[in-house]
């Protein structure tokens, strides 16, 4: 999908970090917006600065990504107003990190809710009507390398991931074989800088534990150094553009991946641990 000028595009998680900086792009690029997330202040920042800096007047609206309900009705807004949609970034995430064996179910509730049922949800809720147009589309699943890379202390994050990693794969194929003219990109970011460190805000009050274990603080000074050191949410952007006009299945963002996971393949084939690659 070369041309994107004059098409239309939903990003969730649009209120910060790799989101806004997809809106930004994409209307750089020429496109018209849909944007999403479940904090409204962020929301209608990015918003404001679409505005002032591109001219774009992008709809939004809060979603939990969690909720189908919620991206149904997003979904049924964005075709409705704008009349197609030919990109979709399923971008909402968030992190919470820890030892596997101290993680309380509410943990993976919210991870698993967010960053796999959240794909998932957009998956159901824009790809048929996406099929339907016969026209080119893209779905952008914003992945991370925790979802090709499984790490100490992120074990729920990693699942989450890996898991949004197969749908996406699954996905691909199942277009390939439907014969549809839409294709998918695994987006996998490593360190950025970004919010993601402070996912905590955007945490449901019915999925809150008691108190934070010690673990668990280590893996938030770990992720706050990542994001302190990481790129900028722009190149994370600009990969994206490229894999869509490219048709690109995996888009990495550090050089090191591409080495990381030849070794990891080696090591799995050989039936050892794969090492960890330098995830910034």
């Amino acid at each position: 999908m070369r041309e994107l000028a004059g098409k239309v595009a939903v990003v969730t998680g649009a209120g910060s970090g790799i989101g806004r900086a997809l809106a930004a792009r994409l209307a750089a690029e020429g496109m018209s917006l849909m944007l999403a997330d479940v904090d409204p202040g962020g929301l209608a920042e990015t918003a404001s600065r679409l505005e002032t800096s591109t001219g774009v007047a992008a709809l939004t609206q809060i979603t939990d990504v969690s909720d189908a309900v919620a991206v149904r009705h997003l979904a049924d807004r964005a075709f409705g107003e704008l009349g197609a949609v030919h990109v979709l970034c399923n971008n909402a995430g968030v992190f919470q990190g820890g030892q596997m064996w101290t993680r309380a179910p509410e943990d993976f509730a919210w991870l698993l809710g967010v960053n796999l049922w959240g794909t998932l949800h957009g998956i159901h809720a824009f790809v048929p009507r996406m099929i339907a147009q016969e026209s080119e589309g893209h779905i952008v699943n914003t992945v991370s390398v925790a979802g090709l890379f499984a790490a100490p202390l992120a074990g729920g994050y990693s699942v989450s991931k890996y898991a949004a990693f197969a749908a996406s794969q699954s996905l691909a194929q199942d277009l390939l074989m439907a014969g549809s003219r839409l294709r998918v990109t695994a987006l996998c970011p490593g360190g950025v800088r970004t919010a993601i460190n402070r996912s905590e805000r955007v945490r449901p009050e019915n999925l809150l534990v008691a108190e934070r274990t010690e673990d668990e603080a280590f893996s938030v000074e770990m992720i706050d150094g990542l994001v302190e050191r990481g790129i900028d949410p722009a190149e994370v952007a600009a990969a994206a553009v490229d894999a869509i006009r490219e048709e690109r299945f995996l888009a990495l963002t550090h050089p090191g991946y591409a080495d990381g996971l030849r070794e990891q393949t080696e090591a799995l084939l050989a039936g050892r641990l794969p090492a960890l690659p330098v995830y910034e």
